[in-house]
Parts: C-alpha cells; structure tokens; sequence
C-alpha cells in the first residue's frame, strides 16, 4: 500500500501561554497543501518487526528508531499483533521547516496501517494514538482546514476554501528547532478571534492582522526569512507568511500571476490551494 503525505501551512499562529507541563497553549489555522512525501508499507513473513527505508532529503543526526512511524508501529504493537513490515520513506517535504512533513507521515502512516491490518479505530481513536507522538499530528487524520489550540492537537473544523488561489513556498535552506522558537518568544493571550478574521475576511486583511508570533524573533536571528517573505510581496502576494516555527514561507498569490524564479538556490514548491483529504 502507498500514500503520499502532504504538508500544511500555518495561517496565523498565536502563542498565548506557557503551560505547566512545558509546552505552549497556541491559536493558528492549519490548512493543508499538495507538497507531499511518499510512504509505501509492503507485509513480510511473521509479526511485530518493522523495517524502515529513507531516501529523499537526508534525516541528520537520527536514527530510524526515532522515527515517527516506528513509534506509532510499536505503540500499536502494545495492543494489536501487527504483522512486520517493510516500510519505504521517501522524504520530499523539507525538515525543520515548519510544514509538519513527520506528523503528516505518522497520521498517514496511522490510517494506513488502520486498514491494512484491519484495526477497526474510529477517527478519534487515531486521533488519540497520533496525539501522543506530535502535537499537529491529529490535524493530518482528517486533513482539512481547522483552528487548532491548546498544543495544537485540539481541531475545530472551519470553513475555509482557498482553492481559487496558487500557493508558493520557499525554503530557505534554515533548519528552525522548535524548542529554541518557543525560547525568542513571549507568550501573550489575544482578545480578537483569529478564527473570525480568516473565516470572515479577506486576504488583504491577513496582511495587517493575521501574523506568526515566531516571525519577530526569528527574523532577527535569521534575515534571510524575512528577505524572502518581502521578496513573495514583491512578486505580487496576496498575503504572505512563515510557517509553523519556521522556515519555510509561503505566498498566496491570484492564479494567473506569473511569479519570477527569484530563489533558484533554495527548495521551492507551488500548486494550487485545494484541499487535500
């Protein structure tokens, strides 16, 4: 069985409050899009063993036991006899970029082995089994446009439909640890409703209002991030952000705009914005 496990964006991410456990109470709308990487998982003899097969952009510093889907394979194994497997990863969507390639490979991974092995796990159960590896894993279960809050694993389904509009990404080669993010970054709660300023506005209202609270800090650390935000407004962004922790930003453009090659020396993607389910 193949699939192909795509990306999402952030639109809006708020940080409102440090939260006893360590991590971040957040508001952002997640939105999914078409830059995927592509997981296969073919049955072996026998039962519980996993084999895991990378290609693509390089995973430094780790091994395949710190993958996401090898987690998700032996938590499930604590209570279903899975059968072992051969698992090829093919990484296309960049690391550390603020896109949620290793979530969206363990949600995938998550539905995939659900019916594959005949599990029978209602979407929330998945949910559940997903939530304890990442906190924006449970969005890529469902795929669709949500308001995310708390760690960003409580969704609330919105209406959202982008799918008139072309998307460029760019990557600009700058791997953004999560945890030293959060560190620029000063917690502070909103009294405005994000959920309402995308659903019920349009884009030339993000651009004022609709901000990632990791831009400011990380755009003094790394310059290059805003250099390429401004450059997506030159070429004609509608709107125009960094994603997740960064450092990926991405454009939204009207279709039809022809958008000049400008970043030839970093990893770029564009398409269109429907959803993908």
């Amino acid at each position: 069985m193949i699939c192909f496990p795509n990306a999402k964006i952030n639109i809006g991410l708020r940080i409102l409050e440090k939260r006893s456990d360590g991590y971040h109470n957040i508001e952002s709308v997640f939105y999914p899009i078409g830059w995927c990487d592509a997981l296969e998982a073919i049955p072996m003899d026998g039962y519980g063993k996993i084999e895991l097969h990378l290609s693509g952009i390089p995973v430094p510093g780790r091994t395949n036991n710190d993958n996401l889907c090898v987690k998700l394979y032996k938590l499930l194994l604590k209570k279903y006899k899975l059968p072992s497997l051969r698992v090829w990863l093919h990484k296309a969507i960049p690391i550390g970029a603020g896109l949620g390639g290793g979530s969206s490979d363990a949600a995938h991974f998550m539905k995939m082995l659900n019916e594959m092995c005949g599990l029978g796990l209602t979407t929330i159960e998945m949910k559940n089994y997903v939530a304890s590896l990442g906190s924006d894993c449970v969005f890529f279960i469902e795929n669709k446009p949500v308001l995310a809050t708390s760690r960003g694993e409580v969704t609330e389904a919105i209406k959202l439909d982008l799918s008139s509009y072309f998307i460029a990404i760019v990557y600009p080669e700058i791997q953004v640890s999560t945890p030293f993010a959060y560190s620029l970054v000063t917690p502070a709660k909103c009294n405005d409703s994000l959920k309402k300023g995308i659903t019920s506005k349009g884009l030339a209202y993000w651009k004022d209002f609709v901000v990632n609270d990791f831009e400011k800090p990380l755009f003094v650390k790394h310059p290059l991030i805003e250099q390429v935000k401004n450059e997506l407004y030159t070429q004609g962004a509608l709107y125009a952000a960094m994603t997740g922790s960064g450092s990926a930003v991405f454009g939204i453009f009207d279709k039809g705009i022809n958008i000049s090659p400008t970043f030839p020396a970093y990893k770029t993607w564009s398409g269109s914005l429907n959803v993908k389910q």
